[in-house]
């Protein structure tokens, strides 16, 4: 453990210092032995590093976005290669490197908190070993071994035994239900904050590797934290306590203000954007109008939810805007789209089609053909040939027997001739 830490002491150095500096800072409020002084130094050193990861946890935004951008292509591989699961493997992983994204970005924030958490719990490791690190002396090892948090020292551990407690100045009920209480608080936030990113904040139409990703995050890491919160001293739980707050709360305010497109918190972003407009006449903040002005460069490729947005701006009698505005314009009835569908006449076959168009041409030549016609018949006399009743009379009985109109005929038209 001493060679592990010895070749990690450019990170245990630098977190013992900034905790000495916190506590300088506290240990003027609640004084230097309190445990408040030497939790919140910690707590500060959390907040302090999580700052400094806020460019890492925008960079894993923007990777989560380029997946959602890439989703369609990902189900047209999912349905061409739906029986060779190899195959579309292969091509997810060929997609993923020609748009240069990383499935596994979701993971940045922890590997990269990994190196601190280690350095923290090898300083609290060293003080409840009773030997100094980094930038604690001797007296700075006594406060922190006399620091209590509700009756827990800084370094004691669930497993701990009575002797090794008993030289805490602490009971193993104390510790124990500290830990215990904590432990259970460290997992709830961490499932939490996996459930709602799963629930709310992903479009769960395409499966992609990151949903399959985070479903098994959900499950595994607080079962992880459970398990291995037993071996963790007081103030590595304080720690990741912490980070799971702070973690908590950052992926709620991503998922109210940023949220995944095509996902739940959406759709309920975008009714609240829509009830802003309502009320006020125009879009209420920069990240509101960069949210419209998105759906409208989108153009077809808006999903449900986006086209569900526009039409409710267009009921409204608004129109979105390129520059992510709205203005007045036409309202749009209810309705209106599903009269027009019914009012489309029925698609023709394609002999209908002909017969239609070859009636129509003889149509336009009717009426000429018709007046020469007329005049022919015109000029001749009607009685040039005379026919006899008896003619008449078996010419009418056979068209009778044929089942043909009795009485004079219609001159067949010049073009059936």
């Amino acid at each position: 453990m001493d060679t592990i830490a010895s070749l990690f002491s450019f990170i245990t150095t630098p977190v013992s210092w900034i905790i000495v500096q916190f506590h300088k800072v506290y240990g003027a409020l609640f004084g230097d032995d309190s445990g408040w002084a030497w939790g919140l130094s910690i707590v500060s050193l959390v907040v302090l590093i999580r700052i400094c990861l806020i460019p890492l946890f925008v960079k894993q935004i923007k990777s989560t976005r380029n997946m959602q951008v890439l989703q369609p292509k990902m189900k047209a591989i999912q349905e061409r290669y739906k029986n060779d699961k190899q195959r579309q493997s292969e091509e997810m992983m060929k997609l993923y490197k020609e748009t240069g994204t990383n499935p596994l970005s979701s993971c940045l924030p922890i590997l990269a908190q990994s190196p601190f958490f280690f350095a923290l719990y090898h300083v609290l490791s060293s003080i409840a070993s009773g030997k100094k690190i980094g930038a604690i002396n001797q007296e700075l090892l006594d406060s922190a071994r006399q620091a209590h948090i509700f009756g827990a020292p800084l370094a004691a551990k669930f497993t701990d035994s009575v002797d090794k407690l008993n030289s805490l100045d602490a009971s193993l009920l104390d510790v124990r239900v500290v830990t215990a209480v904590m432990i259970v608080l460290m997992s709830a936030s961490q499932f939490f904050t996996q459930r709602q990113l799963m629930t709310k904040n992903v479009d769960l139409t395409v499966k992609t590797p990151y949903m399959q990703q985070q479903k098994m995050l959900m499950y595994i890491f607080p079962v992880i934290f459970a398990v291995m919160g037993v071996n963790f001293p007081v103030g590595v739980l304080v720690y990741w306590l912490t980070t799971n707050v702070w973690t908590m709360g950052q992926q709620m305010y991503v998922i109210n203000q940023n949220p995944t497109p095509g996902s739940k918190a959406q759709d309920a972003y975008l009714q609240r954007v829509l009830k802003t407009v309502d009320s006020r006449g125009q879009v209420r903040g920069r990240t509101q109008r960069r949210t419209v002005k998105a759906i409208v460069a989108k153009g077809p490729d808006r999903n449900d939810i986006e086209r569900k947005f526009i039409t409710g701006l267009g009921k409204k009698g608004l129109v979105a805007q390129e520059d992510g505005t709205v203005k007045k314009g036409e309202v749009v009835p209810e309705g209106e789209g599903a009269a027009a569908k019914r009012q489309q006449p029925k698609r023709q076959t394609k002999a209908k089609r002909q017969t239609a168009a070859t009636a129509g041409a003889a149509a336009k030549d009717e009426p000429a053909a018709g007046s020469k016609t007329s005049l022919q018949k015109q000029d001749a006399p009607q009685d040039d040939k005379p026919t006899s009743a008896g003619k008449s009379a078996s010419g009418s009985s056979r068209q009778a027997k044929s089942g043909q109109r009795k009485g004079p005929q219609r001159p067949k038209h010049p073009s059936k001739k």
